[in-house]
């Protein structure tokens, strides 16, 4: 039994891989700014797991919360996330995720942690130069989020180069599943899909992009941080596939014939109207070779299940 702390234990991926060391029998520490019903109820139900309520940018409350509990190691997730969000906060964006990101690794330096997996992005790289791209694929981030993540892997590979740490930066793509909190696809399909509303969308049907169901992000996650040691410091968890907005659609609608879904060609535009810049499928041969991770949701059987959750009311 390892004691595992995990920053931004309250939000979606942050839950999940706290749900997931809990059950296999891990001490699990959730930071995060505010509690979530769903971190209760498996508080609740499971004495393994603790709430710490703080900031990830106060650095009192960081070192204190490290010095005190004493992990064996940091899953570090608490971030703002997505592109629209550090497009209405870029000061926030980078006060949260890379001045809270340092506050972690100086916390761990200064109290002997030695390893920290990171959930990064693949908003480091910017727009794909291919279909389907690895991890050597440049770095030309754009907007907020995904500079900030880019520094944030930056500032890792120096504090693993100057105190000999271990920091693991785990590259997902648009991870969705049960409790997704953002309103964007394929959560607003599925929600429509599962409550006979009407849902056409003007755009978007040719963007291509890697889903990752929450249930393989959390698997690549653990993975990561179970292998007792490392070749790589970066690893993409996806499912090295990346279906368009239209085949998506169509799959829901073969789910539920009922379902009253459409979407128009053309890029996809996120709900302030900002285009996506071009993506693609993350190689994920290093992850399995490295890691023996093996996606087990498809885009189909991944749809199926986040649809099932949510008529079950878990969506």
């Amino acid at each position: 039994m390892s004691r595992i702390l995990i920053t931004g234990g309250a939000g979606f991926i942050g839950f999940a891989v706290a749900k997931a060391l809990s059950a296999r029998g891990d001490e699990v520490i959730a930071f995060d700014i505010a509690r979530s019903p769903r971190l209760d109820a498996e508080i609740a139900q499971h004495k393994n797991i603790e709430f710490i309520q703080g900031e990830l940018t106060e650095w009192p409350q960081v070192v204190g919360l490290v010095q005190s509990r004493k992990p064996d190691a940091i899953i570090h997730c608490a971030a703002v996330v997505g592109v629209t969000n550090s497009l209405a906060s870029p000061i926030g964006t980078f006060r949260v995720n890379v001045d809270g990101s340092l506050n972690v690794f100086e916390a761990m330096r200064l109290c002997g942690v030695r390893r920290v997996v990171n959930l990064s992005s693949e908003e480091t790289y910017g727009a794909f130069e291919k279909d389907k791209i690895d991890e050597t694929h440049p770095n030309r981030p754009l907007k907020p989020y995904g500079i900030s993540k880019y520094a944030v892997e930056r500032l890792a590979c120096d504090y693993v180069t100057a105190y000999a740490m271990e920091i693991i930066n785990v590259r997902t793509c648009w991870v969705y599943g049960p409790g997704l909190p953002r309103p964007r696809v394929p959560k607003i399909l599925i929600d429509a899909a599962a409550t006979g509303q009407k849902l056409h969308l003007l755009g978007g049907g040719d963007f291509r992009v890697d889903h990752v169901y929450i249930d393989d992000c959390v698997s690549g996650i653990l993975k990561a941080l179970d292998k007792p040691t490392h070749r790589y410091d970066i690893y993409h968890i996806a499912t090295g596939e990346a279906p368009s907005l239209s085949e998506i659609v169509a799959m829901i609608k073969e789910l539920v014939p009922s379902a009253d879904l459409a979407i128009g060609p053309g890029p996809y535009k996120f709900i302030d109207g900002t285009e996506a810049i071009r993506k693609g499928a993350l190689d994920i041969t290093r992850a399995r070779t490295e890691l023996d991770y093996q996606p087990q949701f498809p885009i189909k059987k991944g749809l199926a299940a986040y649809l099932e959750a949510t008529r079950a009311g878990l969506g």
